[in-house]
């Protein structure tokens, strides 16, 4: 069991709560500064070094968790950190000024907070919030609901003159929010808020009620709130890549507004108007000044131009574009033309497929098995896998398939990531036209082409390299430079470990069969392979 405080405590009032417990006040509840609680946050009769849940502040061999020269994303601060607790128990025993009750919508909306009097319970006030419902296709949503009610909660403290808060984990199973990277955000929200307000509050509870979240807590606490340099210089390495913003909501580059400074230009004085002109004749020399245009922007500018002059460009960059492609044509790599897209046409383009594609059950698509996750490579990078010998233009609606290639690629796309494209016997099947590869990559957008880490190529052949140098010099340079060939699956397992990805087993037989039995060697019954001895 989990070392919680003793049940014989003193009451508010000599009285114990409603639930017969006796009242817990936070002297009673260890502080996350302590030193004695890295102690105290244990378990009874259970091994602490529990194999399906890490302890992150291990070291990593070689000197991993140096920092490298990084600068802390969450430096040490012992002020905040003397106002955090981590208590094991039910939270309404709790004599605080307010506790968290997390609730279904009634007269409270996803993400919000309301406050009401505490009545009977220790605590002063209940704030209740309510968590949202989870689902992967809405996860950054879910995730900035999840953090805006932390937020409201803490800011409904504060409002209401309230200096601490026990909150417990504002999620449950019905709502199938995932436990790890719900207190995550917790966690994240309540540390982003105390280095805004920590002159405001006396402390924060977070308050576990299973062993499971304990442990959770437990190996999360340090990378937010390190008590020293060694937990900081760790918390470097093994932070996730995004940890929010300065409140501690995802961060989402697209959707951030830019503000540039004006070009500094010798604006000239503006013509001074004769003292004898006409009110109408006024009006006409200020519109016909150039005095405003050297504060516009070109881009915007452009936005506003006349619509028969757009449409009469964008013919002319289509033909020009189809003219210049035709050699590609005739060599049989496809139709090039068409000009290029600007990146509000690629969000435009990309948007309305993914909505399309998350409306349509593509099942069928899916069972083909072309284009399918992965785990993850070497460096932790999430993985993509095509399998070309299974991409059969006859068998295939190439519409359908370009819809679960973006409903598949979307949670991907959005960290850097790597694709592994098993070209095994693939060779004499019929593979997609450069033409249909600049539209798939257009239709991906240019958050792929960013993200995009290698493009590991196996079994390639001469056709296929004279295949990628077309799409190099006709389509994007930026993307195709990023192949890899890997001739052997030994060689691929230095980039992608053998147990993170799903391979078909004519891959393995094709590799035999190519590399003369040399290096790997694969059991027909068990399916095991392993190294043939030299």
């Amino acid at each position: 069991m989990y070392r919680g405080v003793p049940t014989t405590t003193t009451t508010r009032g000599g009285s114990p709560t409603g639930s017969g417990d006796s009242v817990v006040t936070l002297d009673q509840v260890p502080k996350w500064s302590d030193v004695e609680s890295r102690s105290t946050f244990g378990y009874e009769n259970e091994d602490s070094s529990n194999p399906f849940f890490p302890d992150p502040l291990t070291s990593s061999p070689d000197g991993d968790n140096s920092g490298n020269g990084m600068v802390a994303r969450f430096p040490v601060d012992h002020e905040i950190n003397s106002k955090i607790h981590l208590w094991r128990g039910n939270p309404w025993n709790l004599e605080v000024d307010a506790v968290v009750n997390s609730t279904n919508e009634g007269g409270c909306r996803t993400g919000m907070a309301k406050v009401t009097y505490a009545y009977d319970l220790p605590a002063r006030r209940v704030i209740h919030t309510v968590g949202p419902k989870y689902a992967v296709k809405y996860h950054t949503a879910a995730e900035n609901a999840l953090s805006h009610c932390y937020m409201a909660c803490l800011e409904l403290l504060f409002d209401n003159g309230l200096q601490s808060i026990a909150m417990g984990c504002i999620y449950t199973e019905a709502k199938n929010y995932p436990r790890e990277p719900a207190a995550h955000v917790a966690i994240r929200t309540v540390r982003r808020f105390l280095e805004k307000q920590k002159d405001k509050l006396t402390a924060v509870v977070f308050c576990t009620t299973t062993s499971t979240d304990t442990e959770i807590y437990k190996r999360l606490l340090p990378l937010y709130f390190p008590r020293d340099k060694h937990e900081e210089e760790v918390a470097m390495s093994k932070l996730p890549a995004d940890v929010g913003d300065e409140n501690g909501d995802t961060v989402i580059d697209e959707r951030k507004i830019r503000i540039k400074p004006l070009p500094k230009k010798n604006i000239p004085n503006p013509p001074e108007t004769p003292e004898d002109l006409p009110v109408s004749e006024v009006g006409l020399v200020r519109r016909n000044s150039t005095y405003l245009d050297s504060y516009l922007d070109p881009a915007f500018m452009s936005l506003i131009k006349d619509p028969d002059q757009r449409r009469r460009e964008q013919w002319e960059k289509t033909a020009q574009a189809q003219s210049g492609f035709n050699c590609a044509k005739m060599l049989g790599f496809g139709d090039l033309g068409g000009p290029p897209l600007s990146a509000a046409e690629e969000y435009s383009l990309h948007s309305r497929y993914l909505a399309k594609a998350n409306s349509l059950n593509l099942s069928e698509i899916a069972e083909m098995k072309i284009v399918y996750r992965g785990g993850v490579d070497s460096e932790g990078r999430p993985v993509m896998v095509v399998v070309g010998a299974h991409f059969l233009l006859r068998c295939l609606d190439l519409e359908r398939f370009v819809l679960h290639v973006i409903k598949e690629f979307e949670p991907v796309i959005q960290k850097p990531f790597s694709i592994v494209y098993f070209h095994s016997a693939a060779s004499l099947q019929m593979q997609p036209d450069l033409g249909f590869m600049r539209r798939l990559q257009q239709i991906l957008g240019r958050k792929h082409e960013r993200n995009l880490h290698e493009i590991y190529v196996l079994h390639p052949t001469l056709h296929l390299k004279a295949v990628v140098l077309a799409m190099q010099i006709m389509v994007d340079n930026v993307t195709w430079k990023k192949v890899v060939y890997v001739d052997r699956l030994l060689q691929l397992f230095k980039y992608v470990p053998r147990e993170q990805l799903t391979i078909p087993d004519f891959v393995f037989q094709h590799d035999l069969e190519v590399n003369g039995g040399k290096g790997l060697i694969v059991d027909p019954r068990t399916k095991y392979v392993y190294q043939r001895p030299s």
